[in-house]
């Protein structure tokens, strides 16, 4: 603990993002470059290095803060990398994308603004890149030992590097013709820019890791086969069955998932489009659903230059501050949230009849009117109570022309072949059954990631994929006990009230 008083001298200053006039016009990360590491080291100082922890427990992966706070706090930069990269492959993901419930189980968050964890976190793999902290980590001999690895999402690809550094050979198989599932095409580059991405793949490529992209499992090559060429075969095929919106005119063209319009303007970024075929320029969009998939799709469709932009929570709006009641701490609270997308909505004003920052809360879709061309013209909605009733003389009638649903996931697509081809057992939600090891129904098949759990956080995915990798190299190489670490199990969740 560097400053024994620094969390009652130093206030919380967070990463300053660029002005919105300015990065609205660009696909680059909305923070000002350089900006964090002047001030990261009295961030970190507010650490209070606690007696209990409670931010090891509120992160998945127990990711050890109070140790690589005091480090930053001391300019120890290496020794800050090597204990962040001991419990989490890619914390520069993490740092920019995880909502971070580390925060909200900080003991400082009692009765103060938290220790910007997060931030530190960023910090620490950035400085590491910049400083040659992180080189290719191949495995000094090899096992003989197969793996192949089904989709390439941050689960995949931590269960992928800890296979291949333990010895193993790993196959990592992509539908796609990138690596990198969502994080490729689905995390806009304004909130994480693809460079990250692909210096970290370089890192994999060189520590042994093979890719296979544009291959579909259970298509291109059935999945039968691909167990017979394997000694162990990981599914990490993410939770790609989105949910609908079964409401009269559904059907019309101009409404879309979010996931059919976000890789889209991934595409742009990557150079493949000049202009995505779904652009939100000019039109008026409104976006149903509340959560961080539908703030994407605000952040991109103001950059595109949407006539307007509204976005749908059917949920009442959050507090400003948490209901110790209902959410006490150290539980990762439901509060008030202004994500970057939404204070950029706010500031220009692209949505005259919503709040502020672009949402309507407790607004429930009845139906879509179209046009004689087919396409969708008006969405209309209605208030609802907080058991989602219908609130009489609340409807009313927004103007759209691109609809975005971002409704969430339910699991893997049951419909790809693969789960039929392998015999695989499903849970009533739909995801892959498996046991207290990763293990599924068939023989030398696991299942990590949102393909198993349902669809969660970045930080559980990679957490679950050094998990399930752990397993499988217990299984491959005859221990009696795990080698590699595993931070959780496949049945431990958030911490709730």
């Amino acid at each position: 603990m560097a400053d024994p008083k620094g969390f009652m001298t130093t206030p919380r200053q967070e990463y300053p993002r660029r002005p919105v006039q300015e990065r609205v016009r660009d696909w680059n990360e909305v923070y000002v470059p350089g900006a964090l590491l002047p001030i990261i080291n009295k961030q970190a100082d507010r650490c209070m290095d606690c007696g209990i922890p409670f931010c090891h427990d509120a992160c998945p992966l127990g990711n050890l803060i109070p140790d690589w706070n005091d480090l930053v706090s001391r300019d120890d930069w290496r020794a800050a990398s090597d204990r962040l990269h001991a419990t989490n492959n890619f914390p520069e993901f993490t740092g920019r994308l995880c909502p971070a419930p580390c925060e909200a189980g900080c003991v400082l968050a009692i009765n103060q603004p938290a220790v910007t964890i997060k931030n530190v976190e960023v910090a620490i793999a950035d400085r590491a890149w910049e400083d040659g902290f992180t080189p290719p980590r191949p495995p000094d001999r090899l096992s003989g030992r197969t793996v192949a690895i089904v989709g390439s999402g941050p689960a995949g690809l931590a269960a992928a590097q800890q296979l291949t550094r333990a010895g193993h050979t790993v196959a990592v198989y992509e539908r796609a013709d990138r690596v990198g599932g969502l994080l490729r095409y689905g995390i806009p580059a304004f909130k994480m820019e693809k460079r990250q991405l692909d210096r970290r793949l370089a890192q994999m490529r060189a520590e042994g890791t093979k890719f296979r992209t544009s291959t579909v499992i259970g298509g291109d090559i059935t999945a039968t086969d691909l167990k017979a060429r394997y000694d162990a075969v990981i599914l990490a095929l993410g939770a790609t069955a989105w949910r609908e919106l079964d409401v009269p005119g559904r059907q019309l063209s101009g409404i879309h998932q979010a996931m059919e319009y976000l890789p889209l303007a991934d595409r742009v970024c990557e150079g493949d489009l000049e202009v995505s075929p779904l652009s939100a320029a000019g039109k008026h969009v409104v976006i149903v659903g509340g959560g961080d998939t539908g703030a994407d799709c605000l952040g991109t469709a103001v950059r595109e230059g949407a006539a307007s932009v509204t976005q749908l929570d059917i949920y009442p709006q959050p507090e400003a501050e948490r209901d110790e009641d209902v959410e006490p701490w150290p539980v990762y609270p439901k509060i008030y949230r202004l994500s970057a997308a939404h204070e950029e909505a706010g500031v220009l004003g692209t949505a005259p009849a919503a709040d502020a920052d672009a949402r309507l809360f407790a607004a429930s879709t009845l139906h879509f009117d179209g046009g004689a061309d087919g396409r969708v013209r008006s969405l209309h909605l209605v208030e609802v109570d907080e058991r989602r009733r219908p609130v009489p003389g609340s409807g009313r009638t927004l103007p759209a022309d691109l609809v975005l649903l971002a409704l969430g996931f339910s699991g893997p697509d049951p419909h790809d072949g693969l789960i039929d081809q392998l015999g695989l057992a499903l849970e009533p939600r739909g995801t892959i059954a498996r046991d207290a090891d990763f293990a599924t129904n068939v023989s030398g098949v696991y299942a990590a990631g949102d393909a198993a759990r349902g669809q969660s956080l970045i930080v559980w995915a990679i957490a679950e994929g050094r998990a399930a990798a752990a397993s499988v190299d217990r299984a491959l190489s005859g221990a009696a006990r795990l080698r590699l670490p595993a931070p959780i199990g496949p049945y431990d969740r958030p911490m709730t009230a």
